[in-house]
């Protein structure tokens, strides 16, 4: 009887034993708190927004007043919605403790950011450059910058 042997090469046995480990890792790693999931998805949400006005904003040639209107309406309308899933204390992520300890703060920076991507969304309505909307835009940023100070985990 004939038999074959066929060498694996190592490439092959390390890449089986990297995908075991990925996929034991990922079994054991606990799942986001819906609260938490729903957070960071609004927060990409508003960077995505911010990211495509920012870029017009270093390339001013690339203004399009139709898409900045549908970027600021996006922000002004979800800015109102991320603060509801700050409700769970347990639903900590990469929110500090004064999200709970300094609630009034805390609220007041939230609705200082609905303030201003109001306002924000005002001046996008009549723009005809970027330049229309710049001190609105450098406002959110501002806001946005500041609570991330004061009520976000900092990341080494």
């Amino acid at each position: 009887m004939l038999s074959l042997h066929r060498k694996t090469p190592i490439k092959s046995i390390f890449g089986i034993a990297l995908m075991t480990a990925a996929l034991g890792l990922t079994a054991c790693s606990a799942p986001l708190d819906p609260d938490v999931k729903a957070r960071q998805d609004i927060m990409k949400d508003y960077g995505d927004a911010m990211g495509i006005i920012g870029d017009m904003v270093k390339a001013p040639d690339t203004f399009d007043a139709e898409l900045l209107k549908d970027q600021t309406s996006f922000l002004a309308e979800a800015s109102q919605n991320p603060w509801a899933h700050f409700e769970n204390q347990e639903a900590i992520g990469n929110a500090t403790e004064a999200v709970w300890s300094d609630n009034a703060s805390f609220v007041a920076e939230s609705e200082k950011f609905q303030q201003v991507t109001a306002e924000l969304n005002n001046a996008a309505q009549s723009a005809t450059s970027i330049d229309d909307v710049m001190p609105a835009f450098g406002q959110v940023g501002q806001s946005c910058k500041s609570c991330h100070t004061d009520f976000r985990v900092k990341n080494d």
